[in-house]
């Protein structure tokens, strides 16, 4: 057998194995391949997608969770304003009622005084009538001297 022959023979069997390759291994592996990229380049979108939906989302979430915060504090606030006026708006009433318990309790306490001053104007009087008597020795009628009896309590 010669050299070139053998080569010839060779480079045949080189060139139908290249062929037969290219035609019927390769385009599968290709195939496998291109679709194997392009799930990768899919799922790195996806992804990339998914990281851009997640910070809008937490954007979203901090913006919701601010204005929340800002509600609560802005009730909280209101909430206060409405206990003090409410206790201001209970001195207040309560003040009122004390001056008015002050009030009455000054306007029954004149009364009480005219009252035991009257009655120690009348005691006063029936003292100084029974003290009368026992200086004149003799019994003065409270009836017929009522006029002078009078005079002494208005003095009194």
């Amino acid at each position: 057998m010669n050299l070139n022959a053998t080569l010839f023979a060779q480079m045949a069997v080189f060139f139908i194995l290249v062929w037969f390759t290219m035609s019927f291994v390769w385009p599968p592996i290709v195939k496998a391949l291109d679709e194997r990229a392009k799930k990768v380049a899919d799922g790195l979108s996806a992804a990339d997608k998914a990281k851009a939906e997640l910070q809008n989302a937490n954007k979203r979430v901090e913006e919701q969770l601010s204005a929340a915060r800002t509600d609560a504090t802005q009730r909280l606030a209101d909430a206060e304003r409405l206990a003090q006026s409410m206790v201001e708006e209970a001195k207040g009433r309560a003040s009122d009622e004390g001056a008015k318990i002050i009030a009455s309790a000054r306007a029954e306490a004149e009364q009480e005084a005219l009252k035991a001053r009257e009655v120690l104007r009348e005691q006063v009087a029936a003292l100084a009538v029974k003290g009368a008597e026992q200086i004149l020795r003799r019994e003065v009628n409270a009836g017929v001297h009522a006029e002078l009896l009078g005079r002494l309590k208005a003095e009194l």
